[in-house]
């Protein structure tokens, strides 16, 4: 089974108001078994307009992915992410040779 993967590609409007939402999602990212590939960090952008904050977390499948954005823990936390921030959010599968 292919894993899945949440890109997010995220401008912060209010870095001390986003630590909130950070602190939020946390719970909800232990349960589904989220692992952090890219969270921040350095970037350089080669085509295209580049978002400030690029994050990329692994789940186990698919479904664990979403069940995870559609967890009442995280959309708690999602609520507060896009009052201090804006940006793009999605869900693809991994490749699974």
């Amino acid at each position: 089974m292919a894993k899945g993967y949440w890109i997010g590609r995220i401008d912060v409007r209010d870095p001390e108001g986003y630590k909130a939402y950070v602190e939020t999602a946390k719970p909800a990212f232990i349960e589904h078994n989220a692992k952090f590939l890219v969270r921040g960090g350095e970037l350089d952008s080669l085509e295209g307009t580049a978002r400030a904050r690029n994050v990329v977390i692994e789940f186990p499948s698919r479904a664990a992915a979403l069940a995870c954005y559609n967890s009442e823990t995280y959309q708690k936390a999602r609520a507060i992410r896009q009052q201090y921030s804006e940006g793009e959010l999605i869900v693809v599968d991994g490749y699974d040779a």
